[in-house]
Parts: C-alpha cells; structure tokens; sequence
C-alpha cells in the first residue's frame, strides 16, 4: 500500500472511530476516541496518526484533532543494529 494510501486508511479509520463516539454523551467523547486508539492502534500507527497531525490533520474530524492532546505519543523507532 502506497504511503498516501496507509494515511487515507489511518484518516479514515480514526473518522470511524469518532463517529461512533459522537453518539456518546459530549463528557466521554474525547477521552473515548483516545482511549480506543491507546489501546488497539499499534506504535507505528500512532507514530503515522502523530507525522500527519503535525502536517496538519487534514481529514481528520474535529473530535480526533481534540482527541490527539490524550493520545501516547510512541517513542521513535529504534536505529537499525550494525552487524557484528
């Protein structure tokens, strides 16, 4: 999958995930899309989520964008090893 491609699917996916939270009371709705993707999106995920809202967000609802502040922001990865 091309890059723009995985970005598309991480808008999209992160979309889902506040649509279905807008039919939740207004106090959960932040903390909900947060807690969702903390638990169920892997580290590079989040790292891509993190690149793209420092390009921006665009694409993202409003719910994820105020979301993103609750969210862990991964460590870098780590460098490659060097051979022995």
């Amino acid at each position: 999958m091309s890059h723009d491609g995985t970005q598309q699917k991480l808008v999209r996916m992160a979309n889902q995930i506040a649509t279905f939270f807008h039919s939740q009371p207004e106090a959960e709705r932040v903390q909900g899309v947060a807690t969702h993707i903390n638990k169920f999106w892997e580290s590079r995920m989040r790292r891509q989520f993190f690149e793209m809202i420092e390009e921006g967000g665009e694409g993202f609802d409003p719910l994820v964008l105020e979301a993103a502040a609750h969210i862990r922001k991964p460590a870098p990865p780590a460098p490659p090893q060097a051979s022995a």
